[in-house]
């Protein structure tokens, strides 16, 4: 029991430190248009929510779709996509 709460409990500080790592909330009325347009033409129909900058550089913006599914996108300031979830 011991090994499994150890195990879970790594598993949480690990969960922990990658959100440490991205940089500071956004507000979407912040992110630049080019990164806003790019978002929206790559995932059409999602309602985004929040936005934060990468350790990179980069944005991520942050949405749902209309049945509540949980859309992510990181572009690049210059409208380069990096990743899409």
């Amino acid at each position: 029991m011991r090994i499994v709460l150890a195990l879970l409990f790594s598993l949480l500080l690990i969960g922990c430190e990658h959100e440490e790592s991205d940089g500071p909330n956004v507000p979407l009325d912040k992110v630049p248009q080019k990164v806003m347009d790019v978002a929206k033409k790559e995932l059409p129909g999602i309602t985004f929510e929040q936005a934060w900058t990468t350790p990179k550089g980069n944005y991520e913006v942050r949405g749902r779709d209309k049945n509540g599914k949980v859309r992510d996108i990181q572009v690049k300031p210059t409208g380069e996509i990096v990743e899409v979830d």
